[in-house]
């Protein structure tokens, strides 16, 4: 299965590789029309532009038209309260139906197979909404019901499954429409109460990569794509953030390069008190908490007290030469390019961070400063 698929997009990429800018139309009539005119906007990810309009003649007929090279999000509309999002693809000749009074709500489109979708998606979320409002008014109303708190219960539990119900149907439709931009619409919808529908970090993942692979010129697939990478590392931030301090113990591993070369990883210092010191050298501040590392290393490092220093440096002369002036003769590791897996491991946001682990790793304390160390050792090796 994943086979065909990876075998479907490739196809699909050398497609949309060699596409070129092509005509679509919208014929279509609106009923009891009050409008002279309908217009066609380019719905981007901060606002819309218009891109075409055309008068509505008496019969309520319209015709608008333009070119585009991949599947786009439109605004169809008669002004600002009537309106409807349509999906185009180039090529498409699309017919399109619809009364004024409840142009928004009950139209017909023929002729486009994303806008069927964005159609499904629109009309499921507005009857959940509808469903849940419903509840909700019932659990305001009743509230002085003899049998309130029974009623209650029944409610919320029919609330919940209205809201499991929704969830399950949009990635349902991500999973069934990998290569349709509908899904980035699916992605991006939430419930009345301002939560995001869709919470499931794999369906995320799978989607963005198909679309923005297949649509590499699609804002809407670059903003999604970028979205769910940047999702994805606050999520591993904040399980990190999770586990660093509710749990304090099994701290992650580091293996760098030392001064001179050769690996070295934070789990052989086991069995020692470590401070897991992240810096850089040319970081002032860094430089200042160098002197107090130095003054605790001479005092307790014959205790069983030993450093870890990380550095989040990109030049290597500057690192070599800093540790040199502060005379720094712990275990000094980097790789000159950030560490960035060592800082996003330990979800480090600034320098100089630290954290204090015990001899089996787990963790004591974080970004203990000045006579806190001292103090904090002094504790566990006196």
């Amino acid at each position: 299965m994943i086979k065909r698929i990876l075998g479907i997009l490739l196809i699909a990429v050398a497609v949309t590789s060699c596409s070129k800018s092509e005509n679509f139309s919208i014929v279509g009539t609106i009923t009891n029309s009050n409008s002279e005119m309908i217009y066609l906007d380019n719905l981007g990810i901060s606002g819309s532009t218009p891109f075409d309009s055309s008068k509505i003649d008496s019969k309520g007929n319209f015709k608008l038209s333009g070119a585009i090279s991949h599947p786009t999000f439109f605004l169809l509309r008669l002004n600002n309260q009537k309106f409807i999002t349509l999906l185009v693809d180039s090529l498409e000749e699309i017919n399109f139906s619809a009364d004024y009074i409840n142009f928004s709500n009950d139209y017909k489109v023929e002729g486009s197979f994303g806008s069927l979708k964005v159609k499904e998606l629109n009309q499921q979320l507005a009857k959940t909404n509808n469903k849940i409002d419903s509840i909700k008014s019932l659990l305001t109303l009743c509230v002085d019901n003899r049998n309130y708190t029974t009623e209650r219960e029944q409610w919320l539990k029919e609330m919940n499954s209205v809201y499991t119900q929704q969830k399950n149907f949009s990635k349902t439709f991500i999973t069934e429409n990998p290569f349709s931009l509908a899904s980035v619409l699916a992605i991006y919808q939430k419930f009345n109460n301002g939560n995001y529908i869709v919470q499931d970090l794999q369906a995320l993942k799978v989607a963005a990569s198909a679309l923005h692979s297949m649509y590499p010129n699609s804002v809407h697939a670059q903003t999604l794509y970028k979205d769910t990478q940047k999702l994805v590392r606050n999520i591993k931030n904040q399980e990190m953030t999770e586990f660093i301090e509710q749990y304090g113990k099994n701290s992650p591993e580091i293996i760098l390069s030392n001064t001179k070369g050769d690996d070295k990883a934070l789990s052989e210092l086991e069995g020692k008190i470590v401070l897991l010191q992240f810096w850089s050298a040319l970081d002032e501040t860094s430089r200042v908490v160098n002197k107090v590392l130095k003054e605790n290393y001479t005092k307790y490092n014959a205790k069983g007290f030993e450093i870890y220093q990380v550095s989040v440096d990109t030049n290597k002369e500057e690192w070599l030469k800093a540790v040199k002036q502060d005379q720094l003769t712990w275990t000094n590791v980097g790789d000159m390019q950030g560490s960035i897996d060592a800082l996003n491991s330990y979800n480090i946001k600034s320098i100089p961070s630290n954290y204090l682990l015990n001899r089996d790793g787990s963790i004591i304390a974080r970004n203990i400063k000045g006579p806190e160390i001292y103090k904090k050792l002094n504790e566990i090796l006196n």
